[in-house]
């Protein structure tokens, strides 16, 4: 795992600061198994779903999936494994940002994430060399972006899909805020 913090200056920065509580939780507990069924349909395209998501009603559990198309034959408009690549980095960030954030307390208004996968040939073979991470995260007060920078900083690290590949993550954040600090 490499972990790329750009456009942010971090050097006033106490990352060990005994202003922010990190709640280390030791939960023992087993594998998790998460089921994923994938259907051809026709051409480059299919169906994914979970039995596990289903709530009774069989498509909503399913996405349907099909090869980008920039690949021959490469059906635009529906979801490919690159898209859901990225889509996992993106979506773990953003799960992994809440349960910080609430152990930490940190008051925000919103946050988002954008993203962008990179798909690479690397020694003959193509695979998702980089995801970059744009988080916006709108905090209440200014007096608290250090610590909602310190939060991110931990999501990155926490994340496990982004723990779980060897793709290069580089996280670009920007901290905005609705109340400024008032100056004495």
């Amino acid at each position: 795992m490499t972990i790329i913090i750009t456009d942010y200056d971090l050097s006033h920065i106490d990352i060990g600061s005994e202003n922010l509580i990190w709640i280390k939780i030791q939960v023992h507990m087993g594998p998790h198994f998460y089921q994923v069924n994938v259907t051809w349909n026709k051409d480059r395209q299919g169906m994914m779903c979970s039995p596990e998501l289903s709530n009774n009603e069989p498509n909503n559990s399913c996405i349907e999936v099909a090869t980008p198309p920039q690949f021959p034959k490469g059906i635009p408009g529906i979801w490919s494994p690159e898209h859901m690549f990225t889509a996992a980095v993106s979506s773990c960030f953003m799960t992994t940002f809440l349960s910080i954030a609430e152990n930490s307390k940190l008051d925000f208004i919103s946050f988002r994430c954008n993203s962008s996968g990179k798909l690479d040939q690397v020694d003959g073979k193509l695979q998702m060399t980089e995801v970059l991470l744009e988080p916006v995260l709108t905090i209440a007060d200014e007096k608290d972006r250090d610590r909602a920078m310190r939060v991110l900083i931990k999501t990155e690290s926490s994340c496990l899909i982004t723990n779980s590949i060897k793709a290069v993550v580089t996280m670009k954040p920007v901290i905005l805020s609705t109340v400024a600090v008032e100056e004495v």
